[in-house]
């Protein structure tokens, strides 16, 4: 199950847990709707190891300045709440749960 990242949660998410991914992305973005899918399947199948977080820029745009996000979609894999990773664009799923395994 992800959880919606907003600019006023976003500490709350980054704490609930030692590893936690996010998905920044937004309705329009084709390649964000392609990754969808593979977030909600990483998410199924790291449930109770890592937290998945879905944050849409257009909605929480302090946290994309914040975190520097200047194309979507990006992932940045936060571990005891510092961001320690990120990949930009669509990435394949092998790389993705390669760079979870690595944070845990």
């Amino acid at each position: 199950m992800e959880k919606i990242v907003t600019d006023t949660n976003i500490k709350e998410v980054l704490a609930s847990a030692p590893v936690v991914l996010v998905d920044f992305w937004a309705v329009w973005c084709g390649p964000c709707r392609a990754l969808g899918p593979v977030v909600e399947e990483i998410a199924s199948e790291f449930e109770g190891k890592i937290v998945v977080g879905k944050c849409n820029v257009d909605e929480a745009q302090d946290i994309s300045m914040e975190y520097g996000i200047r194309s979507i979609p990006t992932i940045i894999f936060f571990k005891n709440g510092e961001p320690v990773d990120k990949t930009i664009g669509l990435v394949p799923k092998e790389e993705i749960v390669k760079r979870i395994n690595s944070l845990l």
